[in-house]
This record gives C-alpha cells, structure tokens and sequence, in this order.
C-alpha cells in the first residue's frame, strides 16, 4: 500500500471485470461509476480490459456513461482484442492458429473437458454442457453448437477455453505443456477454466500497445486485477494494482494492492484516494 498521500499521476487505467471492477453480482455500484466518471473528466482514459468476448465487455461501458474519448477504448479475449467503440472498429487482433486450436480440442476431447471459442457476440462450442452454460450466464453471449468443429477452429481465434472440474486442471496443464507448450501461453482465469492464448498477447501487451498507440508511457498507466490472466497486465502498468481479494500470486506482482474487495468497491476507493 502507498506509503505516502501524493496523488498518482495517472493517464490510463485498465480494468478486469469479474473479482475486480465487478460485485460477486456481476454489478458495478453508482459510487464505482461516479469515481470513474469523474477520472474521465479530468482526461483519463478507462479501459474495460477482460477474458471476455466484446459483447459482453460493452454493456459494462455504457454503465459507466456515454461513450466518450476517455471511455472508448475496450481490450477483450484477454487482450487479443482491442475494439474502438466511438469508431466501432476493431483496432488490433491477435489469433492463436488453427492448428494449436484443434490440438487443444482434442486433447479436451479425449480428457472428457468442455472447449469453446468466442467472436465478438457468440460462444462456439461442439457440445453443450454445465461449463458451456455458466459462460452463457457470466457474460450473456449467445450459444452456437458447431457439427465440424474443427473446420471452425482452423479459422483461428483470440483464444480457446478448455473447462471442466478444477481438479482435473492440473494434470491437463501438465499434458497441454507438453503438447503447445511455447507455441501459446496457458493459464487458469477461473478454478474450472483454462484458457490458451497467442504468446505475447496477453492484457499487458495490449495496455502496451493502446497506451503506446494514444502516446502514454509506462509510468502514467495503472491496471487493476486480480487474477491470473490479469499477471501481464500487473507487470507491465508502472502503477499496478492488485485486488485484496486476488490471487496471491497477483498481490506478490503488483506495486499495490486495495483495502477493500471487488464487493466494497475496492477499485474506487483506491482510485478516489490516490489518484489526481
């Protein structure tokens, strides 16, 4: 926690959702967002940055108020993503190729776990099943069950989603290693879902290429998570910011670390405090 009161001098800050920005009700309370209102007002851009697909980010903005300068800037499927909502363009893109993508699926075939893939509106996955439907719930995307599935994987996407009971995660990580390990990175998000990426794609890269894009260094960017697929993120923000509530892990990386959790607005509170 900061030792003294200066105020942070701060450009931008990125945000994840869930376990951060968002209640255990998957809400954001009227004092999160008059916080965040007012860091836009005085010239600081705020970035929904998160695991999920676009259309499920953009709700989460538009709570926050009108699409402005300062609010028009979303970084979704991990980073791979970066959409301009003021343009409606979507401003930077990195896939994992087809062939990683099918290698994993088949290795969540014959492991008995669950895989989908997102676009912007939509879960794709060959099956649907209990961790299928509690994606569907978190992030209200619409569900597409897909015959030829790897037919579709071979177009590539920001990312795959291998889930099923957490205890199966650990000896599937070990084999996944093994099988695209180096070719992609690889990480747990939630205790049921573990999630391949592009190497070099992660939420911290894109908070690099964003801030590099709007002309701000390092030391003006702070990042808030809590999570595993928010670690790129923590190391790369000069004023970084773990959830008390987070994995130990992302305390142990990040510069800070809240007072208060994701359900008693930690990431306003901390902002309000010690952020001009």
């Amino acid at each position: 926690m900061l030792t003294n009161t200066k105020p942070l001098d701060v450009r931008i800050i990125a945000l994840d959702l869930d376990d951060t920005l968002l209640t255990e009700m998957l809400t954001i309370t009227p004092y999160t967002v008059d916080v965040l209102a007012q860091a836009a007002r005085r010239g600081i851009y705020i970035a929904l940055c998160s695991g999920r697909a676009a259309n499920a980010v953009i709700p989460y903005v538009r709570q926050l108020g009108e699409i402005t300068e300062q609010r028009r800037y979303v970084m979704t499927q991990n980073g791979g993503v970066i959409k301009d909502l003021l343009s409606g363009e979507t401003i930077h893109t990195v896939l994992l190729p087809g062939d990683i993508l099918v290698e994993a699926y088949r290795l969540a075939k014959t492991a008995g776990l669950s895989c989908h893939v997102y676009d912007d509106a939509t879960i794709f996955s060959p099956e649907l099943t209990r961790w299928i439907e509690e994606d569907h719930r978190l992030s209200s995307l619409k569900v597409n069950i897909v015959e030829d599935y790897e037919e579709l994987l071979m177009r590539g996407f920001p990312k795959i989603i291998l889930s099923g009971p957490p205890e199966q995660m650990v000896s599937v990580r070990k084999i996944l290693d093994n099988l695209v390990g180096g070719r992609c990175t690889i990480f747990v998000s939630k205790p049921y879902f573990m999630e391949l990426v592009p190497v070099n794609s992660g939420k911290g890269e894109a908070l690099e290429w964003l801030s590099t894009r709007l002309g701000i260094p390092r030391e003006a960017a702070m990042a808030f998570g809590d999570s595993m697929n928010d670690e790129s993120m923590i190391r790369y923000a000069y004023h970084s910011v773990a959830m008390c509530n987070g994995r130990p892990e992302i305390r142990a990386a990040a510069r800070y670390t809240t007072e208060f959790s994701n359900n008693d607005d930690g990431v306003a509170r901390f902002i309000e405090k010690y952020v001009r």
